[in-house]
């Protein structure tokens, strides 16, 4: 099943990058970004790390929750967090579960080579739970401006 706008977004329990429990559904009655990326602490994933960090106030006074997911384990997570001084939480999904129930893990190319991973997307959840949005082209050195432009925020 393919997830649209107006689709309910999938939940999960899944654990945040210090050790708690985390699950969608604690966020109802907020505004949710949930973004998939590939992997901590690689080029692309840091640069839309650091735009969401430099914007977070931004994200926050509009009453925006930000959650990034990737199969990346809970230490992982703990590591990137504390080298870019990351505000907002990154959900361990190494059992593939959540990439799974999104449709975000699937076949990707790099030089020439076929192999699985993480396809990044971004998914706007609104108060209801419900998807609102999802950002298929992401730009990771403007990805908060593609969150407030898709939002009209």
């Amino acid at each position: 099943m393919k997830l649209e706008p107006g689709s309910l977004a999938p939940d999960f329990n899944a654990t945040e990058q210090n050790g708690t429990s985390i699950s969608l559904h604690q966020f109802k009655g907020q505004k949710v970004v949930l973004y998939f990326y590939p992997k901590d602490d690689t080029p692309g994933c840091t640069a839309q790390a650091c735009n969401i960090r430099d914007n977070f106030s931004m994200l926050q006074a509009k009453g925006i929750v930000v959650l990034g997911v990737s199969v990346d384990d809970e230490k992982k997570h703990k590591k990137f967090e504390a080298k870019y001084k990351l505000p907002f939480t990154l959900v361990a999904d190494p059992e593939k579960k959540i990439v799974t129930s999104y449709g975000v893990w699937g076949e990707k190319k790099f030089m020439g080579k076929v192999h699985m991973g993480t396809h990044r997307v971004s998914f706007l959840i609104n108060e209801q739970g419900l998807i609102e949005h999802i950002i298929e082209k992401v730009d990771t050195k403007n990805h908060t401006a593609q969150i407030l432009d898709a939002w009209s925020l």
